[in-house]
């Protein structure tokens, strides 16, 4: 049987990114089919290549100086080492960018124009190409000069306003998210743009700029919370794990550790007060509408409180399983990849690598891009640092004595 072809087979992407946010877009535009070259530093490589601990460890369980961050987002990639600061760094890339479709930089604004690598030089030589820049605040106002970090940005967007427990209570306080989510979601945003302009592309045959800022993505994920503040003029506080306008909407305490309820509507109330023996809170006029569940909320949980203590979590989920009321554990990452559905799903992928360092299996989550006729594949694991620079320089036309020469000199 014949693999399906990816449906960006045959796109190549050149990716000039570092970190999180670029490198995430990239290695979705590679689960997609396209082909990636990541350009590095020589010697150094990506940040992220040196943000451990936790560190990969070789075949016999031994330590290495390679951290695992860089394997987050970066498999379905080749890599070359390139020193950009170079003539003939420069002269590479601008080689390698006269045949590729799709650029991806995460430079500060204005910074590779020294170089010749910017959107406006690069579109005179390859006009096709779809250029995209990330940055903390975009190309253009007062802060375009900066940079930004996803930490920097959550604060700034308000993120951490809304994010943790209240003032008063026990580790109350601004807190960030335990990932950084302004980058993954300007890495999401930035592939769904590049996409956009490949398809605008189909009709024009012309390329485009991308700007992607992680400050425009954390305003714009905040969602619910921002329009509420903006139709409203109700600024959002933090809440724990409470849910403003939907309830009963929280974790509880169980009777061996803590369960979660995610009850988003009155039929689903209803059907946990039946399944509780509690039907008369459901008739109470003070709980029968999310509306009035969300004014009385202290009065429910002053119900509900002793009622969720006097069932284990495995019980509350057997109970209320079949009822189609929402309900889990609050799982560990640990105990998130030994449950039952996320294994049945494929989510933890093991990749053979052959990079020479002894590392022979990388792991990482599969794709959560389920297409049924052209399916993500993970065709390559993450490489090493530099691990495809003579093969890439090859295909290139350097001969084995120019790519000695190359390395001799630092080039790459």
């Amino acid at each position: 049987m014949t693999a399906p072809i990816a449906p960006l087979d045959g796109i190549k992407v050149l990716d000039l990114s570092r970190v999180l946010a670029g490198p995430w877009c990239a290695q979705m535009l590679g689960d997609l089919g396209a082909e990636v070259i990541k350009v590095e530093r020589p010697e150094a490589g990506d940040d992220t290549r040196h943000w451990g601990p936790p560190y990969l460890h070789t075949d016999d369980g031994t330590k290495t100086e390679q951290a695992s961050y860089y394997t987050c987002c970066n498999r379905n990639k080749r890599s070359i080492t390139i020193d950009m600061a170079s003539p003939q760094g420069q002269a590479l890339i601008v080689e390698l960018a006269k045949d590729a479709d799709i650029l991806v930089e995460n430079f500060k604004v204005g910074g590779l124009k020294a170089y010749g690598l910017d959107y406006e030089s690069l579109r005179k030589i390859n006009p096709r190409l779809i250029y995209c820049s990330v940055t903390g605040f975009g190309q253009t106002g007062p802060y375009a000069p900066r940079a930004g970090y996803d930490l920097m940005v959550q604060a700034m967007s308000g993120m951490m306003s809304i994010t943790g427990h209240p003032d008063g209570e026990p580790g109350g306080g601004p807190l960030k998210v335990g990932v950084a989510v302004t980058d993954v979601f300007t890495g999401i945003y930035s592939c769904c743009s590049i996409l956009a302009a490949l398809q605008a592309r189909h009709r024009t045959g012309e390329g485009q700029h991308i700007d992607m800022a992680l400050l425009d993505v954390g305003m714009a994920v905040l969602a619910n919370q921002a329009v509420g503040y903006l139709n409203a003029d109700d600024i959002p506080q933090r809440a724990g794990n409470i849910h403003p306008s939907v309830g009963p909407y929280q974790d509880f305490p169980s009777k061996d550790g803590n369960v979660l309820l995610a009850i988003g509507n009155d039929g689903q109330f209803a059907r946990f007060c039946a399944a509780t023996g509690n039907e008369a809170w459901a008739q109470d006029p003070r709980f029968t509408r999310n509306s009035g569940r969300i004014i009385h909320r202290k009065d429910l949980q002053e119900l509900m409180y002793p009622l969720m203590k006097t069932r284990t979590t495995a019980e509350w989920i057997a109970l209320l399983e079949d009822k189609a009321v929402p309900c889990g554990p609050i799982n560990n990452i640990a105990q998130a990849f030994d449950d039952a559905q996320v294994i049945a799903r494929g989510l933890h992928v093991q990749i053979p690598r052959d990079a020479g360092d002894q590392i022979g299996t990388i792991s990482t989550v599969a794709s959560p891009m389920r297409l049924t006729a052209t399916p993500p594949v993970v065709r390559r694991p993450p490489p090493a640092m530099g691990q495809h620079t003579d093969e890439i320089l090859a295909e290139l036309g350097r001969s084995p004595a120019q790519i000695a020469q190359l390395h001799s000199e630092g080039v790459v």
